[in-house]
């Protein structure tokens, strides 16, 4: 694997965070390229060309039909081969809030057999914009969440957040959580926040890791401190080191 990773990190149709999310890939070490996403399904085949598939954070399509749904469409029927072809070869797959959503309607997430799992409204029936603490699930063996702090701090962003599902998936899910809430924050089932599949190289999560980098992402720090590494950075050096390995 070549020491710099490439990264190919989705944007247009409504994405938003494109360019955090290929600096936050930057800084861990991986060469990040934006793409829009017309380009990619004009040119599919293009995927094999990256070691990473990101889909960044926004507001696809202005959330029509609902969040991340006619994206996730469009990249079913433009790039479903190549999407698969990426995931069997076990390489990583992040979707951040809107991403996650598009992966979920996807089919990547969590991937159980005969499942019926959404990410619905919050339960407070509004959008939310705040900083969460997270908790990773130390049960899980994904490289996204290898050696994580035992809390994370994130902000959250979102209107369909919730995760709910059937009672069948419910007894299925446990394995496949990757990031808990502290504290219940919209309703989600266990205070999920985010998921990955069952061999953990795909990742969802509601919560953007990239907008927590550095440590004055939190606010004033004291001085010399302000550009050391915060929680979302280790998130995606974890991806890089795992692609160097």
């Amino acid at each position: 694997m070549n020491s710099f990773p490439r990264a190919l990190v989705l944007t247009g149709d409504g994405i938003n965070c494109e360019r955090e999310t290929a600096m936050a890939f930057q800084v861990a070490g991986a060469s990040p390229t934006i793409i829009h996403v017309n380009d990619l399904l004009a040119k599919p085949a293009m995927l094999a060309d990256f070691q990473i598939f990101a889909l960044p954070g926004g507001f696809s399509f202005g959330d029509e039909l609902g969040s991340g749904q006619i994206l996730a469409l469009k990249l079913k029927y433009g790039l479903s081969e190549e999407l698969q072809r990426f995931s069997e070869r076990q390489l990583p797959i992040i979707g951040i809030c809107n991403g996650f959503q598009a992966l979920v309607k996807l089919g990547l997430l969590p991937k159980i057999k005969g499942k019926n799992f959404a990410l619905a409204s919050n339960i407070q029936g509004h959008f939310t914009n705040r900083w969460v603490s997270l908790k990773p699930n130390r049960e899980n063996s994904s490289p996204w969440l290898r050696d994580l702090p035992e809390e994370l701090q994130m902000p959250m962003r979102h209107g369909e957040g919730r995760l709910m599902c059937d009672n069948v998936t419910e007894k299925q899910l446990a394995p496949y959580i990757a990031l808990s809430y502290s504290e219940d924050v919209n309703g989600s089932l266990y205070k999920i926040a985010g998921l990955t599949n069952k061999i953990g190289n795909v990742l969802g999560l509601m919560p953007h890791p990239e907008a927590n980098l550095f440590s004055l992402s939190r606010g004033p720090q004291q001085p010399g401190k302000a550009f050391e590494f915060s929680d979302g950075y280790f998130l995606f050096k974890n991806i890089v080191d795992y692609l160097r390995e």
